[in-house]
């Protein structure tokens, strides 16, 4: 209705001005004077401006039409009239009122300072239907966007002294429509529900009304379609395609079902792998070492360009400034593989003039900037420069990031454009939890991922329980001193409370590292750390312990490295390949003790049956010497519910027990001097709903955990066993981040091991 009220005012107000020109008479005329009537609020040397008329010029007809659509397009005036007495031009001019006051009413899903930053139109400013259009439009995307499509608007000008008027929006908000169901047609190597896990949109179910998951919004299905085709093409389907998106209304217009027609396609694997120059006198063969990419493999597209950017950084590095890779792709229809043939040839002698940044209003430039490996006058690269737009979007600073190549000052020079959208990078967060060690608890996290807009991390957590309480400070600079160098540091303090334990325990570390990368799949650690820690309290220990406790505040100082290898893609491509971690601290840089710490893990993970079931082999060992002194119980591994299920914390490995029996008291896990655990596992969907967020697991693991410098003839279970145990689980992901739920069976344990059959834990990966 109010679009139709707008129209007609355009209409008259068209139709009274050329009622008014045509009092005027058509031949030219040379203007005299101007005089304005009607105006209040602009004097009358501005209207007559807007005209663009001058005094003691020809004005012809066609020059009066023009001034009153220059007027008129000023949006300050309900109407313009002219009247010509001789010479003289009269301009009768009807003004626009001012806006007094705007409110809304019935608005709760967006408070009022949230919807006025939508407005176009402002307290003091000049009202105009045009601008209360616009503002209506605003309002409903931002209402339908958020999932209330039925949400109804109704705009109140109600007329004051002075010509000025309030604005009212009177809201009917209506419900939140979510997307019921989400279907596939055509899929016949993934199920719905694995396709369902690749879009960003998320399915309600049949329990939408209790179970809030998403809504529709048109930008999220070109996302979701983006999404879908690179989770195809990084999996071999090259010719995948989506035919069309439905997106229906429910007959009740509560639910959104949204249906996907897509062509699989043939599934092709990496054919011949060559290099080749078509360059004469550059042969270039010694370069094929850098390829990664292997016959066999399945084809993806991300691996593809991987490599070409791998190539030309090695070319760039032996000087080759403006040899470009380029990829050709030849198919072989009949063996379903494509042979890629990585030919290397000249450029274009292009130079970067300079690169500009926009939009960056809290984040310094220089963040932006070293996200590109490339300087001002350095040669230009397409590649690389792709790169860096993907490098500064994987930022996580900005909601929006596009990187342009303009024409530069000559034609050998090109003007590198980047224009960002800032968003929030603070969060503050309180949460409870609960786990089966610990108890209930409470975390009070405080993050920023800009800091300062230096694109630093600062974090600060606590996180208490009832007999554990944690703080932690952390700083994190991903780029120092160069691109790929990152560093960081860790203040941390610790207080345990007879958690599982007969005793007290507080340690305080403070720890600076660096962080370098080796590789895309490949990245070392380095830090050293300095730690003060303390027993105390002792109720009902035995010898050993009593004697570590008597040793007091213990200071230790450690130099150590990380070395980690991971070959899993997490983003588009299938989850499986393997990560190897191997970790060292030397002991005693100036602290009480002398030793070595070593530490080994070693994983694989593949996923099979059309990636539904996820099989996951995991082996752990530790072992820790001591040179000069010895360990104690902070010092020694222990073997939680997160290396070996089925056993309560501190429920297997040596212990002293009195008398070489266990009772309720001098019954004191020691930990142990080395370990090795290896756990099997695999991952299921239960068939339910995905949108439940239930999966199914079953496990088998295998544990042993021994050695001790100090023992006496109470002490059991030094020289180790080993133990078994089988278990299923119960994966849910729930807002508060995915739970597990593990119900085992200890199949070989010791007479005084203490084992359990249910434990719930945070899920993490392996």
């Amino acid at each position: 209705m109010a679009k139709y009220f707008f129209s007609f005012i355009v209409i008259f107000s068209s139709l009274f001005f050329l009622g008014s020109f045509s009092q005027l008479k058509a031949e030219t005329f040379e203007l005299s004077s101007i005089s304005v009537e009607g105006n209040n609020r602009l004097s009358n040397a501005a209207v007559a401006n807007y005209s663009q008329l001058k005094i003691g010029t020809a004005v012809s007809s066609q020059d009066l039409s023009d001034a009153y659509k220059a007027i008129i397009g000023t949006e300050l005036f309900k109407s313009v009239v002219f009247e010509r007495n001789r010479n003289n031009l009269l301009i009768k001019v009807d003004e626009y009122p001012t806006v007094n006051k705007i409110s809304f009413e019935g608005n709760r899903k967006f408070t009022d300072e949230r919807l006025s930053k939508l407005l176009s139109i402002k307290p003091r400013f000049v009202f105009t239907p045009s601008g209360l259009e616009k503002d209506l439009n605003a309002i409903e995307l931002t209402y339908k966007n958020s999932g209330r499509i039925a949400t109804k608007i109704k705009p109140k000008v109600i007329n004051l002294s002075n010509n000025r008027v309030d604005v009212i929006f009177e809201i009917s908000e209506g419900s939140t429509v979510e997307i019921e169901r989400i279907n596939f047609v055509g899929n016949r190597s993934f199920s719905d529900g694995r396709l369902r896990r690749v879009l960003e949109s998320k399915q309600a179910g049949l329990l939408r009304k209790l179970i809030l998951r998403d809504t529709l919004i048109n930008e999220r299905i070109s996302l979701d379609k983006r999404l879908l085709t690179d989770f195809y093409r990084s999996r071999g389907f090259v010719d995948f395609e989506i035919y069309d998106v439905n997106a229906e209304l429910s007959e009740e217009k509560d639910a959104f079902f949204i249906s996907y027609n897509i062509k699989e396609g043939p599934r092709f694997e990496i054919g011949a792998v060559e290099l080749v120059s078509s360059i004469t006198g550059f042969e270039g063969s010694g370069f094929s070492k850098f390829l990664t990419i292997k016959e066999g493999e399945t084809y993806s597209p991300v691996s593809v360009q991987s490599n070409v950017l791998r190539l030309e950084e090695k070319l760039r590095l032996q000087g080759y400034d403006f040899l470009r890779v380029k990829p050709i792709i030849s198919r072989n229809i009949e063996e379903l593989t494509l042979d890629v043939d990585f030919v290397m040839e000249k450029g274009e002698r292009i130079f970067i003039e300079r690169i500009d940044i926009s939009g960056n209003t809290a984040t310094f430039d220089r963040v932006v900037r070293r996200q590109f490996f490339v300087v001002e006058g350095d040669p230009f690269n397409p590649n690389e420069i792709k790169a860096a737009s993907d490098r500064i979007t994987a930022l996580g600073l900005f909601s929006d990031a596009s990187v342009n190549v303009l024409t530069g000052t000559t034609q050998s020079e090109v003007i590198i454009d980047v224009e960002v959208v800032e968003q929030p990078t603070g969060t503050l967060s309180f949460g409870a939890g609960y786990s089966s060690a610990s108890g209930f608890g409470g975390l009070i996290e405080y993050k920023e991922r800009n800091f300062l807009g230096r694109g630093q991390s600062l974090s600060f957590t606590i996180n208490t329980t009832k007999d554990d309480q944690r703080y932690q400070l952390s700083f994190f600079e991903p780029m120092f001193l160069r691109n790929d160098l990152g560093l960081g540091v860790n203040f941390s303090l610790d207080d345990t409370r007879k958690q599982n334990a007969a005793y007290d325990t507080q340690n305080i570390q403070f720890q600076p590292y660096v962080v370098y990368p080796l590789g895309i799949k490949s990245k070392i650690k380095i830090d050293y750390s300095i730690a003060q820690t303390e027993l105390s309290n002792p109720f009902g220990v035995g010898s050993i312990i009593t004697n570590e406790v008597n040793e007091g505040k213990i200071t230790s100082s450690r130099i150590g490295y990380m070395f980690t290898h991971d070959t899993r893609l997490y983003k588009l491509g299938p989850k499986n390949g393997v990560l190897f971690n191997l970790g060292q601290e030397f002991i005693g840089l100036g602290g009480d003790k002398t030793g070595l710490r070593t530490t080994l893990k070693a994983a694989a993970q593949k996923e099979t049956f059309k990636e539904e079931v996820k099989l996951t082999a995991v082996f752990e060992a530790g072992v820790l010497t001591y040179t000069s002194g010895s360990s104690r119980v902070m010092d020694r591994f222990f073997l939680g519910s997160q290396k070996m299920r089925g056993f309560e914390p501190g429920g297997l490995g040596p212990r002293e027990c009195l008398n070489r029996q266990c009772g309720l008291t001098n019954n004191d896990p020691l930990g142990g001097e080395n370990f090795a655990v290896v756990r099997f596992e695999a991952e299921f969907p239960l068939g339910l709903p995905e949108e439940y967020g239930f999966s199914g697991g079953v496990f088998y693991d295998i544990g042993n955990l021994w050695s001790l410098q100090q023992v006496n003839n109470d002490v059991l279970y030094e020289e180790g066993s080993w133990r078994h145990a089988i278990g299923a689980s119960i994966f849910w992901k729930t807002p508060i981040g995915p739970l597990r739920f593990n119900f085992t069976e200890a199949l070989k344990k010791e007479i005084h091991d203490r084992d359990e059959s249910f434990d719930l834990t945070i899920s993490t990966r392996f």
